[in-house]
Parts: C-alpha cells; structure tokens; sequence
C-alpha cells in the first residue's frame, strides 16, 4: 500500500500543476460568475437546506468562488464556520460573521488567506458541522478528490472520523475538474457530492 501511495504522489503533483494552470487563465469576470452561479446550484442542495452548521473557507484567487454562498447561508440563519491555518498546517476554525469579520493572512510565502478575525473555536469545532464543503482542484467518478497538497483537509477528515462525525462532504469546483479518474493514497477519503457552476452530482450512496 505504502509503494502505491508513493507513486500516487507524483501523479498528484502533476495533475494539480496542470488543474492550477487552467485555473490561471480565467478571468476576474469568469471568476465571478462562476461564484454567482455556484452559490445558486449549493443553495440547492438538500443537505444545506437542512444544514444548521456548515464548514466552509473563503475561496482565494482563482478558485471557485464561496463568498456569495457564505452570505446566502448566514442569510439563512446557518452558522458558518472558517478556517485559520496553524503553523503545523492544521486548521482553527472561528465563526463567519460577513466579509467585515475576515482578515488577510499571509503565511510565509504561501497564499495569503482570508480567516475569521474573531474568538477562535478550536480544531475539533468541526466535528459539530452538518456539512463541511471542501475546496479541491479534482474529483473524480468515485468521489475522490485531488486537494492542494498541504495535508489541511486530510487531518480535518481524520479528525471528523476519530470523533465518529458524519458530516456531509461537498467539495466546489469547475465543470472542467469532474474528471473520471484522480490518483488516491491509503488516507483519502470519498466525498458525497460535489457542486459545481452548471450542476451537482453524487457519489455512493452518500
């Protein structure tokens, strides 16, 4: 198992530069429509409409766009929940309270991010979410999703199964990256379903 994980790893590495390159070239416009009409398709989803805490993150740079869907949520009376990356690249989480309550980041020479600036929760705050949505650059027709790399979300997801939680698991991506096959390790986890600008599809029997 462990010779797999070891040749998954470099499968990964190219795919994501190649998922990030296409990614690179949408436009501030492109970027925001997509957002807009994320926002519309995860409002519809059963588990959100039913959700009264959500996990979530606010999307940087090109990424599918998440403030519109975070908005809507509180909107909804739905507690929101953000992460705060520590320095072991574990996650905090803190409360959404609108786009006045987050403040930029920079993490050394990564990405700056945007986290809650408010009372921070704790790691396991998660496990008490009905639903964590997920970012990621693929998933595949198993559910499996291809993240960034930075090991976050893979100690999220063991956290949630240490505590017995059963959150459901929606990743947000681009039409373009519901591909049919990503390279998996022992670790990674399937996800329920994923959203994406033009629909929503399902995994399992998640």
């Amino acid at each position: 198992m462990s010779h797999l994980g070891r040749a998954a790893e470099p499968d990964k590495r190219m795919l994501r530069r190649g998922f990030l390159a296409v990614r690179s070239r949408l436009t501030a416009d492109d970027v925001r429509e997509a957002a807009t009409a994320l926002a519309g398709r995860a409002l519809r989803l059963p588990e959100l409409a039913q959700a009264r805490t959500v996990a979530a993150y606010v999307s940087v740079g090109s990424e599918p766009g998440t403030l519109t869907l975070l908005d809507a949520l509180r909107a909804r009376g739905v507690r929101v929940l953000l992460p705060a990356l520590l320095l072991d690249n574990d996650l905090d989480w803190g409360a959404y309270a609108g786009e006045g309550s987050l403040a930029r980041v920079q993490h050394g020479g990564k990405m700056a991010l945007f986290e809650p600036s408010g009372e921070r929760l704790g790691p396991d705050a998660v496990t008490g979410a009905d639903v964590v949505l997920l970012p990621g650059l693929a998933v595949d027709a198993r559910g499996m999703r291809l993240g960034r790399g930075g090991g976050s979300y893979d100690r999220v997801l063991a956290r949630l199964e240490r505590a017995g939680s059963h959150p459901a698991l929606v990743v947000l991506l681009y039409d373009s990256e519901v591909v049919e096959h990503v390279p998996e390790e022992a670790h990674d986890r399937p996800v329920q379903a994923v959203v994406t600008p033009s629909g929503m599809r399902r995994f399992g029997s998640g």
